[in-house]
């Protein structure tokens, strides 16, 4: 009988400490090979700490992260300055620091959904495609693991659709896990295998709908429409223009 694979990444007891704040503590987490989990949680409760610790940028107090032996991360912040006076185009900013073949960042940019952008100037992109701008640069690393800091934020509710559409595909072209923080507690993905809310604690865990209907989550988000989980449904046969997005009529919201 074949053993099972190890998790890409397992943590264990993780605890961190922000000056004088434990942001987070007893953190017990492992992602398997091509799931898509999303952690959602009010703000302050530690979800992007949580990430900064897998990719090594934060050191825990307590505990520990273990990635599988040869695992790749790929990156997307949750912020990214630029000044806009800066004469850098897409293909440029995707060459820092290191410079990567053109048919890799051709591809890169096609998975993100941005084909033939390479030479817009990065001052010119709207929300979206900076976005996926971000994506396709940590596209460039070929990551297992795919990691996401609130893709969405600062995007409206039809560039958000858009975003997770986009990772969907990703996810069904790369076969990479993702693991991505939402701040849109009533827009999480359907094709998320598990959904973890986080409080300074992991609070629940499981499917949508489980997480949906626990305690734990009603009691920090309430029953009601904004707070419900609710799954984008959506199909996958239409095209899209990213340059001019089109109003999307091919999915409906369903508040659990």
């Amino acid at each position: 009988m074949k053993s099972p694979q190890a998790p890409l990444v397992s943590v264990r007891g993780l605890a961190i400490r922000l000056g004088p704040h434990d942001v987070l503590r007893n953190v017990d987490l492992d992602i398997a090979a091509g799931e898509i989990v999303t952690i959602v949680g009010p703000n302050g409760s530690g979800k992007s700490t949580l990430l900064r610790a897998i990719i090594g940028a934060i050191e825990p107090r307590a505990g520990t992260v273990t990635l599988r032996p040869g695992v790749r991360l790929g990156y997307v912040p949750q912020k990214l300055q630029i000044d806009p006076t800066l004469p850098i185009n897409v293909a440029r900013f995707l060459n820092l620091p290191t410079r990567r073949p053109a048919a890799d960042i051709a591809e890169a940019l096609h998975t993100a959904g941005l084909p033939d952008l390479q030479k817009r100037p990065m001052s010119a992109l709207s929300g979206g495609q900076f976005q996926r701008v971000l994506l396709a640069r940590a596209l460039l690393e070929k990551p297992d693991l795919l990691l996401l800091d609130e893709p969405t934020q600062g995007l409206d509710q039809q560039g958000s659709a858009a975003f997770y559409q986009q990772i969907e595909e990703v996810r069904a072209r790369l076969g990479c896990a993702i693991l991505m923080v939402s701040h849109e507690l009533h827009v999480v993905m359907s094709a998320s295998d598990r959904v973890i809310c986080l409080n300074g604690h992991v609070c629940c865990h499981g499917t949508p709908e489980v997480v949906a209907s626990a305690p734990e989550y009603r009691a920090l988000f309430g029953t009601g429409t904004k707070g419900a989980l609710a799954l984008y449904r959506h199909t996958h046969d239409h095209g899209h223009d990213h340059d001019h997005p089109q109003p999307d009529h091919h999915h409906e919201d369903h508040a659990i």
